[in-house]
């Protein structure tokens, strides 16, 4: 039956199913071949959506949401230039760090994507060619996932259970965040002098860094008290998610004054949507699980990978290979809710830290994001700047390589993953 479900969802999605209905219809197709009751179905979904911790994803989304209509990003994107603009690729240098910092309020690669593409391609494109400044811009975007927030490690953590949590995954991708985050950087500098592009941006004004310091003062203390109050105990993944929208909404109003109340229907709706889709693929993600078990999948499996090797990175190399594959034709979501029970207990048999095949596991399928033909986040940039994919991954293949470098040190290296949490008490 798991074949089937496989195979059934692969087909459906390729006739362009929705992905979180491609595999309802595969498991109920499934269900009813093996003629399993399907009276336990109702409830086994009720039972998978039904969590506290869940609910800090549609909350966590409506802040994103929330600030990025509180424009934000504007006063991010001119903090940024006073520090880096004037540098050897500053204006791409702003990008990133404006990137960067809206990571840290949306937990999602595709609002960001959404933001700055609309705000900085026209005036990247002023300063260089069209391909390389999407490309800026869909690299920055992709820190979305993994700098905390995230949404992409709340659903990871939801489906491998206890083993880990959502706190200690938040940690897990703050060292290597700001690694990917400054090699960028550098790799934009490099590419823009081997291209001769000439210096953008005023110079540095000691002056200056205080005054946006002081205008974004509230921007930046926002992660701060979310992201500090998780990690110190203070509240739980899912009451920070609400002090965020709480927070998101008094700084729209009170002191960037752009947001109104005839923009709220229009934000909760995007963001049911988005939490909507993602509850769905739980779901009926619930089924595949149920008949995954019912198989011994996920003993098979094991027992197949310890037949080929013993050693946890040769399994991590494996997984890796994997990832890639299926990042390249899946959606992110569905693949950690597919992926994530089957191999998430087969790391930990092989002594593997849940922490740091948890990061491994969700930075591979964001580098995924970034690749063709399904990388979501390419589509979004090129449907809002109308930029040609060609171009656009043509440029971008340098900012995949680097995220593929830093994962291959994380393997090699886990305490870049996993020293931030454990001296935290993860």
């Amino acid at each position: 039956m798991s074949l089937f479900v496989i195979v059934g969802f692969m087909l459906l999605a390729l006739f362009g199913l929705p992905i979180a209905f491609a595999m309802g219809v595969a498991s109920m197709i499934a269900l009813w071949l093996g003629g399993v009751d399907f009276s336990m179905v109702p409830q086994r979904m009720m039972h998978s959506v039904n969590s506290f911790p869940l609910m800090s994803i549609p909350f966590f989304m409506l802040a994103g949401e929330l600030m990025i209509k509180a424009n934000i990003i504007e006063r991010l994107i001119a903090l940024a230039n006073t520090l880096v603009g004037r540098v050897r690729g500053g204006l791409a240098h702003v990008t990133m760090l404006a990137g960067a910092g809206l990571a840290t309020v949306s937990g999602t690669a595709v609002s960001d994507a959404s933001a700055l593409s609309s705000i900085l391609v026209p005036s990247l494109t002023k300063a260089y060619d069209k391909g390389f400044a999407t490309a800026i811009v869909a690299a920055a975007a992709n820190l979305g996932p993994i700098i905390p927030p995230s949404a992409a490690m709340i659903v990871y953590a939801f489906m491998a259970g206890p083993s880990v949590s959502v706190g200690g995954m938040f940690m897990a991708g703050f060292v290597p965040g700001i690694v990917i985050t400054i090699g960028f950087m550098f790799l934009c500098s490099w590419i823009v002098k081997r291209r001769g592009w000439a210096d953008t941006g005023e110079a540095f004004r000691f002056s200056a860094v205080v005054l946006e310091l002081k205008r974004s003062v509230m921007v930046l203390a926002m992660p701060v008290l979310v992201i500090g109050g998780i990690v110190g105990g203070a509240f739980t993944a899912t009451e920070g998610s609400a002090i965020a929208v709480v927070y998101a909404l008094l700084l729209g109003f009170f002191v960037t004054r752009t947001l109104k109340l005839s923009d709220l229907p229009g934000i909760v709706v995007r963001a049911a949507i988005t939490s909507a889709v993602v509850g769905a693929l739980i779901a009926f993600a619930s089924i595949v699980t149920y008949l995954m078990t019912v198989d011994l999948l996920p003993q098979k499996l094991s027992e197949f990978l310890r037949a080929i090797t013993t050693s946890g990175l040769v399994y991590m190399l494996l997984v890796a290979v994997l990832l890639f594959v299926v990042g390249m034709f899946l959606e992110s979501n569905s693949a950690y809710i597919m992926l994530v029970p089957l191999l998430h207990p087969i790391a930990i048999q092989y002594g593997i830290d849940p922490l740091h095949f948890g990061f491994l596991f969700v930075l591979n399928l964001v580098i995924g994001m970034l690749t063709p033909p399904v990388g979501v986040v390419l589509f979004v940039v090129c449907g809002i700047t109308g930029v040609r994919m060609r171009e656009l991954v043509s440029n971008l293949w340098p900012f995949i390589a680097l995220m593929y470098g830093v994962l291959l040190l994380c393997m090699l290296f886990p305490p870049i993953v996993t020293a931030l949490p454990r001296a935290l008490g993860y």
